[in-house]
């Protein structure tokens, strides 16, 4: 990537972050402990850092690279996981709907 901020480096970082932080959500306050460790496993791909070492090692495995198009279906499925089962579903945060 160049040196200059373009639309989806700044989505990557702020959907990376939300689900990090459901995740912590999730781990600490909520009653699925595996389901906040499974958000903040899957909250590293949004982030640089550990999209570029993980491009680079699908890349050198299985000849393939993650693109945009599997971040947003994997996005879609984490709204909806998150939505579903986790800690903001179940009701353990009421004051953050309102």
């Amino acid at each position: 990537m160049d040196n200059k901020f373009n639309f989806w480096f700044v989505v990557n970082w702020i959907f990376g972050i939300l689900v990090f932080i459901d995740g912590l959500l999730n781990l600490f306050r909520g009653n699925d402990f595996g389901f906040g460790v499974f958000l903040i496993i899957l909250s590293l791909i949004y982030f640089p850092f550990t999209n570029s070492y993980i491009n680079s090692l699908f890349k050198k495995k299985l000849n393939l690279s993650v693109n945009y198009l599997f971040k947003i279906a994997l996005a879609i499925f984490i709204i909806w996981a998150t939505l579903a089962v986790g800690a903001l579903a179940e009701g353990y945060y009421p004051g953050l709907w309102y």
